[in-house]
C-alpha cells in the first residue's frame, strides 16, 4: 500500500488527505505547529491517517506533498525528501511571502525554487490553481463529458506521470506544461488558475498567459 507523506494540513493538504484516504492511500501529515494539533483531522479521516512531524511524514511517504506556504520552504527537511517525488502545490502570494523579484521579473517559477530547495527530489506541480473544497467535490470518472482537467509541469518524467495516474484518481484529466520552467502559466492570476476548464479549455488559457503579472 502506498502512503503519502503530507506536509502541511491547511486546505490543500487536508483536502488531499481526505480524497487519499478515500481512494485507499495511507497518510501520513504534518503541520507547522505539531503532531498533537492534529488531532481532530486523524480522527476523522480515519485509522489509514496518522500525524506526525514533517521529517517523519517526509521520511514516511513513498511520495510526499509539500503544501506549505512559499516563505516556508526552506524549512523543509531536504534529507528525508531526497530521491522522492515531492508534488508541490504552492503560489506565491506576496502579500504573505514577501516580494521576492525573481518570481516579480519573471526569472523562475515557484516550483523551480523548491526544487533548487530540494535538489535530490522530483519535483512536480499540482493542485495549485484549484479551489481546495474543488478537490474532493469537481472529480468524475475518467471519460465523462467535460471532465475537468488540471495542469502539472516536471523536469522528472516520472513525476508528471505518477501526478497525471493520481489526478486520474482523484477525478481529473491532466495537461502537462513541460518543464518546470514553464509552470508559471499556471501560477497565481493567469487565465489558468482557478476556473474549471477541460482540458482543451486549459491548454487554451495556459498558452493566453502572460509571463508576468
Amino acid at each position: 500500500m502506498t502512503t503519502i507523506g503530507i506536509i502541511g494540513a491547511g486546505n490543500i493538504g487536508s483536502q488531499i488527505a481526505r480524497k487519499s484516504v478515500e481512494l485507499g492511500y495511507d497518510v501520513v501529515i504534518s503541520n507547522s505547529r505539531g503532531p498533537e494539533t492534529l488531532t481532530d483531522l486523524v480522527a476523522e479521516l480515519g485509522p489509514r491517517a496518522r500525524a506526525a512531524t514533517a521529517a517523519e511524514a517526509a521520511a514516511a511517504g513513498d511520495f510526499a506533498v509539500v503544501t506549505v506556504p512559499l516563505k516556508n520552504i526552506c524549512d523543509l527537511p531536504a534529507a528525508p525528501l531526497a530521491g522522492k517525488i515531492v508534488v508541490d502545490t504552492n503560489n506565491y502570494y506576496w502579500e504573505r511571502d514577501g516580494h521576492i523579484p525573481a518570481l516579480d521579473n519573471g526569472e523562475t517559477t515557484t516550483s523551480e525554487m523548491l526544487q533548487e530547495r530540494l535538489p535530490e527530489s522530483k519535483v512536480a506541480k499540482a493542485f495549485n490553481h484549484i479551489y481546495s473544497a474543488e478537490i474532493t467535490t469537481h472529480g468524475t470518472p475518467a471519460g465523462t463529458e467535460n471532465r475537468r482537467a488540471l495542469a502539472t509541469a516536471s523536469d522528472h518524467t516520472e513525476a508528471s506521470n505518477l501526478v497525471t495516474r493520481l489526478y486520474n484518481e482523484f477525478g481529473f484529466d491532466t495537461v502537462n506544461i513541460g518543464a518546470l520552467s514553464e509552470s508559471w502559466r499556471i501560477e497565481r492570476d493567469r487565465p489558468g488558475y482557478g476556473p474549471r476548464l477541460t482540458a482543451a479549455g486549459l491548454t487554451e488559457k495556459l498558452a493566453e498567459a502572460p509571463r508576468t503579472i
